[in-house]
């Protein structure tokens, strides 16, 4: 082996691969070690805009936080977006290829298999050490023959394997072994070691389990990893997140819950707001109360519009912008503001046009150019609540198929660059729109919402401190990060991963 990389694969999806690959990615560094994550096939919705305008899956971009290190398409050159319950947008190397059913992606997948490997060649020569995500099972027995991202890639990067197995939803025992068994010798042999994943309660009880386990199949358990509450980005519309509450604020924000719901990660800055209860709404009863709602970002604006109306959501959102209440669009739900929204070459949907909420003087034009691009938005001091942050400067990125068209009653509250328009607004400034994810996370454009909503519902305005404030996501997420990678490093025995890794430990 090449003494390069270590693969974590999983006995099936959300077993945790995600997050402990960026608890290694950080320990890595700690260590002393160059490390970069890599994925050669990811599915999800949450993608992101690299410096090179170039797409990528967000758990890679997680990762390589993680590592310290700017994220690259070389750590996810394959990316599925999902457009149905049938098709996907495939993404190579951070740009768009076609939208295939399953059958013909299966079938033109050993098409990519030379663009992963060179990819995860560059990476490898790049660094000290790769950590590798797989994806669901490698025991997928139906899906083996066009595998690129479990045991094929494995065999590819030369990489030893740990095998994780999620505790939480019981019978891990049982997922470890049948996952060991259904595979081939040869790929049995990769396994250098199993994680039990999400632990509650005291490992005494587990260790009889955890002998036998390893006398069974001959490989050691490497360590059992806690329940940790390390507040870490979700990959996928699978989070909990989408469907619990979050925080005990006085100020309820209500982000609607759309078919194909990208980049929810936008608004966990908000959710982590002390002065802000934050939900997801599915029917018209969960918008009850809404002191703000937002329309989020969505991989196929035209259909989730038309199934917004089919939930009879439309109404009450519309009902709650006349009302003067705030409404904020992000990206997707940005395009759904305006007056109509025009899909002329089917980029999005079969529906070649459809009316949209009226909120907004603008129309949308679908073209098939993609825009992925890093951007920073400058703001404009209009409405008179932002007045404030007048010139502020938020960064963010943008993914997204169409134009917007203004007409003369368009309001803008912020720029991108020295000319272009991005956010527009109405007159009475309570419902805005922008293309920037990410608009959130400096805090600043959360503390100003939180503000207006407070003033709107009449409740008085809270005192300016850090205890009352919107967190900063950057400095937020590396505590998370050192928070996770510190539970790991206490679960695992970092001195296996290393003789695993063919590495002496810390340097």
């Amino acid at each position: 082996m090449r003494g390069k990389s270590i693969m974590l694969q999983g006995t099936g999806s959300s077993v945790g691969k995600s997050l402990l690959c960026a608890a290694l990615c950080r320990i890595f560094r700690e260590d002393g070690y160059r490390v970069a994550p890599f994925k050669s096939q990811n599915m999800a919705l949450n993608s992101f805009a690299t410096k090179e305008g170039l797409e990528m899956g967000r758990a890679q971009v997680v990762q390589a936080q993680a590592a310290g290190v700017e994220p690259s398409v070389d750590m996810n050159p394959i990316l599925l977006k999902p457009t149905s319950d049938k098709k996907s947008q495939v993404v190579a190397l951070g740009k768009p290829i076609g939208n295939m059913t399953a059958m013909e992606y299966h079938r033109f997948k050993p098409n990519l298999r030379q663009l992963v490997k060179d990819t995860y060649d560059r990476l490898e020569a790049q660094n000290d050490v790769v950590v590798i995500e797989g994806a669901g099972s490698p025991a997928e027995i139906n899906l083996k023959e066009g595998d690129l991202v479990n045991m094929w890639m494995a065999e590819a990067a030369d990489a030893p394997v740990l095998l994780v197995g999620d505790i939480d939803r019981g019978g891990v025992f049982a997922s470890l072994y049948g996952t060991v068994m259904l595979l081939e010798p040869e790929e049995r042999a990769r396994i250098k070691g199993m994680i039990v994943n999400k632990f509650r309660g005291d490992v005494k009880i587990l260790e009889p389990g955890l002998r036998m386990i390893e006398d069974r199949l001959g490989i050691p358990v490497v360590g059992v990893v806690p329940w940790c509450d390390a507040d870490i980005e979700d990959e996928d519309s699978v989070s909990d997140r989408l469907r619990g509450v979050s925080g005990r604020g006085e100020i309820t924000v209500a982000v609607v819950r759309l078919s194909h719901l990208s980049n929810f990660t936008d608004f966990q800055a908000l959710s982590l707001h002390p002065g802000v209860t934050l939900k997801y709404a599915m029917r018209p009863q969960d918008l009850d109360g809404a002191d703000v709602i937002i329309l989020p970002g969505t991989k196929n604006t035209i259909d989730d519009l038309i199934d917004l109306r089919n939930r009879d959501m439309v109404a009450p959102i519309v009902r709650h912008a006349r009302a003067g209440k705030l409404l904020v669009g992000v990206c997707g739900g940005y395009q759904m503001l305006g007056h109509l929204l025009r899909d002329p070459h089917g980029v999005e949907s079969a529906a070649k046009e459809v009316g949209g909420l009226g909120l907004l003087d603008m129309e949308v034009a679908f073209h098939p150019e993609k825009r992925t691009v890093q951007a920073g938005g400058t703001l404009c001091g209009a409405p008179d609540w932002l007045a404030a942050l007048a010139g502020k400067r938020i960064e963010g990125y943008e993914i997204h198929s169409g134009a917007n068209t203004f007409g003369p009653d368009a309001r803008f509250w912020m720029r991108l660059g020295d000319e272009a328009i991005d956010g527009a607004c109405n007159a009475a400034g309570n419902v805005l729109g922008t293309y920037l994810h990410g608009l959130f996370d400096d805090g600043a454009l959360a503390d100003a919402l939180v503000r207006r909503a407070r003033a709107l519902k009449g409740l008085p305005e809270e005192p300016v401190s850090p205890e009352a404030a919107a967190v900063n996501m950057a400095a937020y997420r590396e505590a998370q990060f050192d928070k996770l990678a510190r539970t790991v490093r206490e679960s695992l025995d970092m001195g296996a991963v290393y003789r695993i890794l063919g590495k002496p430990g810390a340097r």
